[in-house]
């Protein structure tokens, strides 16, 4: 984030001009601006550091002050400025002693934003002590860097994603307040002599935070804080480690649409229900729809116009009620909404992303009919989906499932609003934009399909597929009898993605990544082999393996190759059947383009490929984790284990496919 968005956020009456200049621009109660070049309060807050018992005891002299010297009182912050009286300073010194209080307002936030304080007002911190102006000067670099600022940015995040979890644990406001802001920042201060790399605690693990509250308790001065504070810094810690212990759980996921295929009684529509409760409730984030047989077009689904009545009306289907209400979450939350390219675009911050929850729509038996048909529009609006970030801002656009055209064909618009949940007032300007420019996707919906691949059911085209992630559930979420009635591991909560266009966003890929370089020559590596084949991968299919690397932030190569055995078996392998003929390698009719994968992939995963479950250097599974305090669950290869099963089925029948 930079320091002109920082600003930008903070809600008071100054206005500040902070973007790439010489200069700062500042406002006082009176709009009226002035301007100060940051290195004039560079060189003033090393002025106070250096001297600092001198800008003490000028403070002290003032008998209005406050009981300490980083809380603002007019007289005696003047006598600060004037004693900053070289000549170097001299036009800081003159600033401060006739906008005073604007001036330290600028300094204040300016000193809260380098150290990732939370800024408050300066009558309760200014910042001026000894330890935040250090710190705000080791910082300084940071300022315009846009390198530098990922700490930052990170920090920011995590603190209002922290401070919106307390506040859903029904946690009263002003005690998030505390523990987010003041609770951590104060703790923050002692990092360094507890031999922590790490600037503040936003940038921890649970167990590093953990480790850091027992060291802590060593320290007699953050000890005697603590106790004359009734405890509220080491609360904040303890917090804060609970905060990501459940954080630990969640997995972003890279597309918001999934198949689900499986035996029947595996359990797989049960797990679309325990997602739907883990991130919100069964009442308001949960709807299940049985596919019919007879369904043949979208209206099934989405609903349509009858003219039955002599009138035009539209009948309006349990699934387009909550598409509705998952975009009512979103305006809710207080998400802008505006019309961008006549497309509806909504527009927030990353704060408000983590305070709306996913809204799981599941289709149940869902190639009981054949999925192309009643279910193409979605299919074709799904790859419409643009995110576009700025740092910590986005807009989210997406074309519309239910066209404008088609509203305002209808009689009764009022009843239709009525039936979709837009009647309150709130929706005014909401629903004129739909009715212009129609209902899209919004952005916090999943769509999870329940399959059985027998010959009752339909098969899915590569159309299909490619616009999924197909999960063979269970590969993934395996039935464990032993274990039946005290289950030893737990299914992460999902969550919906959040980027489309890893083109976009590859300023997001992870470190062991950092350029995608890696990922991009292993799907190299899989398209040589499905060169002159049907299963070819295409840009789509790079896009999201890049995406999916985004998503799941690996931060070793270990994690890194699970995130593509992953890919394989949700966007690859899935797409590969057929008989002998057509799977036969170019030039070695012999051998099948599944023994040629192997080949490759052992080369590409290295030791990883063989490793057994359990052992410590077996791939980790991404989507569950032990109930025990050691969370992470050891793997096998999920690929390696599904070409081995496809190619003896290919030997044996003569063809083969991904799903059993």
């Amino acid at each position: 984030m930079k320091f002109q968005n920082y600003c930008n956020e903070i809600d008071d009456e100054q206005k500040i001009i902070a973007e790439e200049s010489l200069l700062f621009t500042y406002t006082n109660t009176k709009n009226e601006a002035f301007s100060i070049s940051p290195e004039n309060i560079k060189l003033f807050l090393t002025f106070i550091l250096s001297n600092f018992d001198r800008v003490h005891d000028a403070w002290e002299l003032v008998q209005t002050r406050k009981d300490e010297i980083n809380k603002y009182e007019e007289k005696s912050y003047r006598q600060i400025y004037k004693s900053a009286d070289s000549e170097e300073l001299k036009t800081i010194s003159s600033a401060g002693r006739s906008q005073t209080k604007a001036l330290t307002k600028l300094i204040s936030k300016l000193v809260s934003y380098l150290t990732a304080s939370e800024y408050v007002t300066p009558e309760v911190n200014t910042f001026f002590t000894p330890d935040d102006i250090s710190k705000a000067l080791r910082n300084w670099d940071d300022l315009y860097s846009k390198g530098t600022l990922v700490n930052r940015q990170n920090i920011h995040n995590t603190r209002i994603k922290f401070y919106n979890w307390m506040i859903r644990k029904n946690l009263s406001e002003r005690t998030a307040k505390s523990y987010s802001g003041p609770g951590i920042s104060y703790t923050d201060k002692y990092i360094e002599s507890i031999g922590f790399k790490q600037s503040s605690l936003y940038l921890c693990s649970e167990s590093e935070v953990l480790e850091a509250i027992d060291l802590l308790k060593n320290n007699a001065d953050w000890l005697a804080s603590d106790k004359s504070g009734n405890s509220m810094y080491s609360s904040a810690c303890r917090k804060f480690a609970e905060f990501l212990k459940e954080q630990n759980n969640v997995s972003v996921l890279p597309k918001p649409f999934l198949l689900l295929a499986g035996i029947s009684g595996t359990g797989k529509t049960r797990f679309v229900r325990e997602q739907a409760k883990q991130t919100g409730s069964l009442a308001e984030t949960y709807c299940l729809t049985s596919v019919r047989p007879d369904w043949h077009e979208p209206s099934d689904l989405l609903g349509y116009v009858s003219r039955l009545s002599g009138s035009a009306e539209f009948v309006v289907t349990d699934v387009l009620k909550f598409i509705a209400k998952a975009w009512r979450e979103i305006l809710d939350k207080g998400i802008s909404l505006s019309v961008n390219e006549k497309l509806l675009c909504l527009q927030g911050g990353v704060s408000d992303i983590d305070a709306i929850k996913p809204y799981w729509l599941c289709l149940d038996e869902m190639n009981l009919a054949p999925v192309e048909q009643y279910f193409a529009d979605y299919l074709s609006v799904i790859e419409t989906r643009c995110w576009a970030w700025d740092e910590d801002d986005f807009q989210y656009s997406c074309d519309p499932l239910l066209k404008a055209t088609t509203i305002q064909s209808i009689d009764n618009i009022e009843r239709l609003r009525e039936e979709l949940g837009f009647a309150d007032a709130n929706y005014d300007d909401a629903w004129q934009h739909i009715c212009e420019y129609g209902l899209s996707i919004p952005f916090n919906l999943i769509v999870a399909g329940t399959v059985n691949m027998d010959e009752t059911t339909h098969g899915f085209s590569r159309k299909v597929i490619d616009r999924a992630l197909s999960f063979d559930f269970g590969d993934f979420f395996p039935n464990d009898f032993d274990n039946f009635f005290a289950p030893t591991t737990t299914n992460k909560a999902l969550s919906y993605p959040i980027y489309s266009d890893a083109r976009t966003s590859a300023d997001k890929l992870p470190k062991i990544d950092i350029d995608g370089c890696k990922s991009i020559a292993f799907i190299n590596a899989i398209n040589n082999v499905l060169a002159h084949t049907p299963f070819k991968l295409a840009y789509r299919a790079l896009n999201e393996l890049l995406l999916a690397v985004i998503s799941s932030e690996p931060e070793e190569e270990i994690d890194l190759k699970a995130v593509w055995d992953d890919f394989l078996m949700c966007k690859v392998l899935p797409r590969i059947e057929g008989d002998t003929e057509k799977l036969a390698a170019i030039g070695a009719v012999d051998i099948s383009i599944l023994k040629q994968l192997e080949e490759i992939l052992k080369s590409e995963f290295g030791s990883f490929w063989n490793e057994l479950p359990g052992s410590d250097k077996a791939r980790p599974d991404l989507y569950r984790e032990n109930v025990d305090d050691d969370k992470l669950i050891h793997i096998a290869c999920r690929s390696k284990e599904k070409i081995n099963w496809m190619e003896s089925r290919l030997a044996t029948f003569g063809f083969t496919s991904f799903w059993p």
